[in-house]
């Protein structure tokens, strides 16, 4: 298998192959994005203490890989621990605290466009 395929009804690809991106939560690989299927995404994202946000149009998948910390979800404190899995809905603010590393499952697939920063004092942007 080369480096990166795409082909005719699937796409394949290794991390080690996608350069990270700096996001409100941290640094991200997004290893399947927009460009291979609006559907969903994945990517794999290292959060240590992130920016409170949320988007209007995407449902996000959280399954937490390794670390620990803390998701602040809308008014809600969950702590983390790998193999716990969450849905965000659209329009719920969320942001991690912590050090740990997260699969991020966007669907459909992440938009920058969608992606909206709230106030420090957890009121939200339009």
């Amino acid at each position: 298998m080369s480096d990166s395929v795409k082909t005719r009804g699937y796409v394949a690809r290794r991390k080690q192959d996608v350069e990270p991106t700096a996001c409100p939560c941290g640094e991200a690989y997004r290893i399947i994005t927009r460009r291979d299927s609006l559907t969903a995404g994945f990517h794999i994202t290292h959060i240590q203490d992130s920016k409170r946000h949320f988007h209007k149009k995407t449902t996000e998948i959280y399954h937490i890989l390794e670390g620990s910390g803390v998701l602040e979800i809308g008014d809600d404190r969950l702590e983390l621990e790998p193999g716990l899995t969450i849905l965000i809905e659209p329009g719920t603010p969320h942001r991690g605290y912590g050090d740990f590393k997260t699969i991020v499952v966007p669907v459909p697939a992440f938009d920058p466009e969608d992606e909206y920063l709230c106030e420090d004092d957890g009121a939200i942007d339009s």
